[in-house]
């Protein structure tokens, strides 16, 4: 499939922020199940930007800027993907599974969730994956969708306790109960074409990879309760969402900031077909 993306953050400041950096995950990488043939990332402010690797291997782009009172982050291209089955394969690994065992304060499990999971880890016994499914569709029946109640520093207990969240929550209560049972597992923040045609999105997408003997990586999507397929555009990882959040960063002086996000992610052939029969 030929996913067209395009990812616009935009940030005001009242008064003027007498600086800002930012650092920027937003370009995906190739990998067997992914292949990116165009992208681009354009920034509103004359800056330089300096690109990197983080720990996890993640493209990433520096941007430092002086006083300024808006700030728009615009990336665009076109993914080619295929269905692997959710297995990912043909990634630069650069930590080994146990490592994404380790908490973090947004992927935490109290009680309930420990309860939760180690239920369903005892039904599947040795079946790593047949727990992993039981999981995610027994999260997806124990959550609603709903954007209101939670924010990007809602942690996995919380969301839980709420039976309420988006597409973050849900990746990590997956995390945080996938964990708790033993499973290596880790965030991934990407795009995801929808198939109810909606290609005007507020956000981009998260969901789970977990770590399977013999298999490996496996991608799971709770919020909607698939395995990931050749609609899902990965584009970074991380033990949470704040290792792999589009832009993260800081400001100097300003008072107040008010961010807004547009995404747009479309099949790139039925772009084509529409502009044929305008």
């Amino acid at each position: 499939m030929r996913l067209r993306i395009a990812h616009t953050t935009t940030y005001r400041y009242e008064p003027p922020a007498t600086g800002v950096i930012q650092v920027l995950r937003m370009t995906p990488g190739s990998h067997d199940g992914q292949y990116v043939a165009e992208w681009q990332i354009d920034v509103s402010t004359d800056t330089k930007l300096d690109m990197h690797h983080d720990a996890f291997g993640n493209v990433t782009h520096v941007l430092t800027i002086g006083p300024t009172t808006d700030l728009t982050i615009s990336a665009e291209g076109l993914i080619e993907t295929h269905d692997t089955g959710g297995i990912l394969k043909g990634t630069e690994e650069r930590f080994p599974p146990g490592f994404f065992l380790r908490s973090t304060p947004l992927t935490e499990v109290n009680s309930a969730m420990a309860t939760f999971a180690r239920e369903l880890r005892s039904e599947s016994e040795d079946d790593v994956l047949g727990f992993l499914h039981a999981l995610m569709m027994q999260l997806n029946e124990h959550m609603t969708f709903d954007g209101d109640p939670t924010n990007s520093g809602t942690s996995a207990a919380e969301a839980f306790a709420l039976r309420r969240g988006v597409c973050q929550d849900y990746a990590h209560i997956f995390i945080a109960c996938a964990r708790s049972g033993g499973v290596p597992a880790r965030f991934v923040a990407g795009h995801f074409l929808r198939a109810d045609g909606m290609v005007h999105q507020q956000a981009g997408h998260a969901w789970a990879e977990a770590h399977v003997p013999v298999l490996g990586w496996i991608g799971f999507d709770p919020a909607n309760a698939i395995c990931t397929t050749d609609a899902h555009a990965r584009v970074a990882i991380g033990l949470d969402y704040l290792g792999a959040a589009p832009v993260r960063g800081t400001r100097y002086g300003g008072g107040t900031e008010t961010l807004s996000v547009t995404v747009k992610v479309d099949q790139a052939g039925r772009q084509v077909q529409w502009q044929g029969e305008s």
